[in-house]
């Protein structure tokens, strides 16, 4: 079942507090999640603004940008069968496949919905069309990867997935430092990437030591 099902609202009221039947308004308190990274604030009620629900110019550039980004994941996901001989990779590659596949369904159909340009990405060259998108692999980067077997293989297809998934983290930070992810589905959607590869990061790098 898509992880989509499950997301919540961006701002979640954890508890109202109210002093017998008073009608003020400070007495009623809402907890507030913080961004990615963050904790979450309790505030009186009366400080809680509501949510701006207009995407933006800079929810525009995130879901176009990683988008090209997923693609070159997937492009690298791709090459480790017939290359890695462990059988622990080639489940955790599948795992990256299939959430990012679901991912970018998501973002193209946000794009359309909005009538805002899907980028063309050719899955042989995810890397292409522009300037790289945060960790981002460069040619020469790809090129190593392929040729690697093995142990070798596994080890640069860590760290270069490592390399990877940091960069999305930075998309997601530069998304809210460019007053993005005000639209609840862009703030849920950021939220799930910036979670969802934080906990890939820690997997990877264990497999990574025990190499």
């Amino acid at each position: 079942m898509s992880w989509l099902r499950f997301l919540v609202p961006s701002l979640l009221i954890g508890a109202a507090v109210l002093t017998g039947c008073s009608d003020d308004r400070s007495s009623v308190t809402v907890v507030q999640p913080g961004r990615p990274g963050e904790t979450g604030q309790v505030l009186p009620l009366d400080q809680v603004q509501p949510p701006d629900t207009d995407y933006t110019d800079a929810d525009v550039r995130f879901m176009q940008g990683m988008i090209r980004h997923h693609a070159q994941a997937l492009e690298m996901t791709g090459l480790v069968a017939g290359r890695t001989e462990s059988t622990g990779l080639p489940r955790f590659a599948k795992r990256i496949e299939v959430s990012q596949r679901d991912e970018m369904d998501l973002m193209v159909n946000w794009l359309r919905e909005r009538m805002q340009q899907v980028p063309s990405v050719d899955s042989g060259h995810a890397h292409s069309g522009g300037a790289l998108m945060p960790g981002m692999l460069t040619e020469a980067q790809l090129a190593e990867l392929r040729a690697a077997k093995g142990e070798q293989f596994d080890r640069l297809f860590y760290q270069y997935m490592i390399q990877h998934h940091t960069g999305a983290l930075r998309m997601v930070e530069q998304l809210y430092t460019e007053k993005g992810g005000m639209e609840p589905e862009i703030d849920q959607f950021a939220t799930h990437v910036d979670s969802d590869q934080r906990i890939e990061i820690t997997r990877m790098r264990q497999l990574l030591a025990a190499l």
